[in-house]
């Protein structure tokens, strides 16, 4: 089996937040989705499970981080074109996301950034595929 990746969010409002993410290309997996969570599939390895407040705090002793105040952590996600970069983006801000900073455009890379209604931050990100084989390296001279 491949490994797999559960990105666990906690998110105030559950439609709200399952309805954002089918907006930028998840599908939910109803046999993973109740009334304190949802589970919004982005490819057969990568899930992002949406958890109601008081269902993810069952998980941790710590307090849940305010997203719109704190980064608690940037989530990159590869797309396949620069094109697509921009289209998860324009889809993001259409459905209620907010874009955080300019577009980075580093000639054999290029990303854009936003935030899911909770303030989850995003960043959909494209690479050259010549200079993803040469590492950072290739981000030497840019």
């Amino acid at each position: 089996m491949a490994q797999m990746i559960f990105v666990n969010l906690p998110v105030a409002d559950l439609p709200k937040a399952k309805a954002f993410y089918e907006a930028v290309g998840a599908v939910n997996e109803p046999k993973f989705t109740n009334d304190q969570a949802a589970c919004m599939v982005f490819s057969d390895t990568i899930f992002v499970m949406l958890l109601t407040h008081p269902f993810f705090q069952g998980f941790t002793d710590k307090k849940i981080a305010d997203a719109r105040e704190t980064c608690e952590v940037l989530l990159c996600i590869s797309r396949d074109s620069r094109e697509a970069v921009d289209a998860i983006t324009e889809q993001a801000i259409a459905a209620g996301g907010r874009e955080t900073r300019p577009a980075q455009d580093m000639g054999m890379m290029y990303s854009r950034s936003f935030e899911d209604p909770d303030g989850h931050i995003w960043e959909p990100m494209w690479m050259d595929a010549a200079a993803a084989e040469q590492g950072a390296s290739a981000f030497e001279d840019a």
